[in-house]
């Protein structure tokens, strides 16, 4: 099949959704190997058929971008460069999420109201913004179509995929048309694991209820967010799916360029352990912030080797841990060694991140007599409940925590299922 720059687009799928040249609607995931597979490459992007299309979508539309350093195409050029000189598209606006459109603010922080001095665009800040606020903000800004394109981590409590629910809710408020433009899941798309979010612990690190580690790509959890949650005042949603990617990929498979999606995410190999280990965030212990290795080295000072033996004692599958001493730069302990662990994935086709996380919680708290949860209670809005903090603190083993939150994962699985869009 020959691809046109006018026709590499089919309409087709849920809602809008444009069929990808290799994606299917269903979710079977490939029988799993051992070990990487690198460099099978081949992915065009959600941005790169859009662009190869002549932005057909876009046309006659005043068009705002929702985008951060990872926008990029695979010849590594930031999307908001590539489209503003394009005459096929008329961009108008900019919205910068958490770390900001050009990435320059840390954890917390975004870049505010400016104009971007490589394109003269307004650039909105979007960060902690939601519901009508938000929706003023379109408004505002002029534009007819809201389009989303940043590169996920595959974690419920990383922000940029309630930043899309947020838009999305305020796009149908504002009477804008939001269009998705994927990205891969870069720990996969095979799985859904871990606690699923009770509604009564909703913050921008878990909106609504869904996985720990969620499974899916942002255009699918466009389409969950859309049906499940926004059915009442839906988006007018269309989302541009990728081809060459299947659920199988790891990041490295993809052929595409890795950009940091926030400051502490350097390397998708912090991806791979981010939906388990974050969750030391809740603790007092470090999570690696403030080192070349954020979310792969944990620990506090008084920590020794004790708890590297306790935790490999366990014989996990796909990894193994090494005691291991550091000094973070800033964040908790900033200038102070501490000892603790550092994870090892050697199979990351067995290895499961969130019973790895709460693995090491459990030997934590056995092996380290200061081991604290965050006085604010912040583990509960990362898994999502009470329940994992509180059978911790009453002396459960890593089996019974994990067996506690089944029944309502294998509920979650259900219903994600009928918004995949690819196979493999």
């Amino acid at each position: 099949m020959s691809l046109s720059r006018r026709g590499v687009l089919a309409a087709g799928g849920a809602m809008g959704a444009l069929a990808a040249t290799a994606a299917g609607t269903g979710g079977a995931s490939a029988a799993p190997g051992r070990g990487p597979r690198h460099g099978r490459g081949g992915v065009r992007t959600g941005f790169d058929r859009l662009a190869a299309d002549g932005y057909r979508l876009l046309r006659g539309q005043k068009v705002g971008v929702v985008t951060n350093p990872t926008g990029i195409t695979a010849d590594v050029r930031h999307i908001v460069d590539v489209m503003h000189p394009d005459e096929w598209v008329n961009l108008t606006s900019v919205f910068g999420p958490e770390h900001g459109f050009r990435g320059t603010a840390q954890a917390g922080g975004s870049e505010g109201r400016y104009d971007d001095p490589a394109t003269g665009l307004p650039v909105y800040d979007t960060y902690l913004k939601s519901g009508q606020d938000l929706a003023d903000i379109f408004t505002a800004s002029g534009v007819d179509t809201v389009v989303f394109d940043i590169q996920d981590a595959g974690a419920r409590f990383y922000t940029y995929i309630w930043t899309l629910y947020d838009c999305m809710e305020a796009a149908a408020l504002a009477g804008k048309r939001l269009v998705v433009l994927d990205r891969p899941n870069p720990v996969t798309g095979r799985a859904a694991l871990g606690p699923v979010l009770d509604p009564a612990f909703a913050t921008f690190v878990g909106r609504r209820e869904i996985a720990q580690a969620h499974g899916m790509t942002v255009a699918e959890l466009a389409l969950f967010f859309n049906t499940e949650f926004l059915h009442e005042k839906p988006v007018q949603l269309e989302v541009v799916t990728m081809s060459g990617w299947r659920r199988s990929d790891f990041f490295d498979d993809t052929g595409l360029p890795w950009v940091p999606p926030s400051p502490n995410m350097p390397t998708p190999e912090t991806a791979l352990v981010y939906s388990g280990t974050c969750l030391f965030e809740g603790t007092n212990l470090s999570e690696g912030r403030g080192t070349t290795r954020p979310f792969e080295l944990l620990g506090a000072e008084g920590i020794d080797h004790r708890w590297a033996a306790a935790a490999n004692a366990l014989d996990l599958p796909g990894v193994a841990f090494r005691e291991a001493y550091f000094a973070p730069t800033f964040s908790k302990f900033q200038g102070k060694t501490v000892g603790g662990v550092q994870l090892h994935v050697h199979d990351r086709e067995v290895f499961d991140p969130v019973r790895t996380g709460i693995a090491l919680l459990v030997t934590a708290k056995r092996t380290w007599s200061g081991f604290a949860w965050r006085p604010d209670n912040w583990i509960d809005k990362l898994t999502g409940n009470t329940r994992v903090r509180t059978m911790i603190d009453a002396g459960a083993d890593t089996d019974a925590v994990v067996r506690a939150w089944q029944r309502d994962l294998s509920a979650f699985r259900a219903k994600r299922r009928r918004y995949l869009r690819y196979e493999g």
